[in-house]
């Protein structure tokens, strides 16, 4: 019988325990000490849980299209207290936008960063991200310095 017991709370440590460990940090995944500016063209956006998924491609300096992602980091809650709720989200990332992207690369050194700033083609910020670093509230509803009052959905 306490084996069984025994059992049973090493079994419940662990299931506490392993989605704790799972979760990644920003400076486990990607390079905050070496961001990097692209412009590109969106081809599709996820807007989801944990952290929405934006996927976009940049031509390289050889005339090669690279084909990128990045991972928004204040997660579907946050975007929505800070006036970016899915369908604003989705209408300000459809395909076809251009964009200029600045992100931390992943440390693995593929095609995949954490989303520090996102500009439109009309150098309005997207959203929410408001030129911080990952983590940072959102800012989707404030005025963008130097810029104009942004609408809510």
């Amino acid at each position: 019988m306490k084996i069984s017991k025994m059992h049973l709370v090493s079994a419940a440590l662990l299931s506490i325990g392993i989605p704790a460990v799972a979760h990644h940090g920003t400076g486990t995944s990607y390079d905050l000490s070496k961001p990097i500016t692209l412009q590109g063209t969106v081809t599709e956006f996820h807007y989801a849980n944990p952290h929405p998924q934006l996927f976009f491609d940049v031509t390289n300096e050889k005339g090669a299209v690279v084909h990128w992602s990045g991972e928004f980091y204040p997660n579907p809650s946050q975007l929505v207290q800070g006036g970016w709720g899915k369908k604003r989200s989705e209408a300000a990332l459809t395909p076809g936008t251009k964009i200029t992207i600045t992100v931390a690369p992943s440390r693995a050194g593929t095609q995949v960063g954490a989303i520090l700033k996102l500009l439109n083609e009309k150098g309005d910020v997207l959203l929410g991200v408001a030129g911080g670093g990952p983590g940072e509230v959102p800012q989707g509803g404030a005025t963008p310095p130097g810029g104009s009052e942004q609408k809510k959905e």
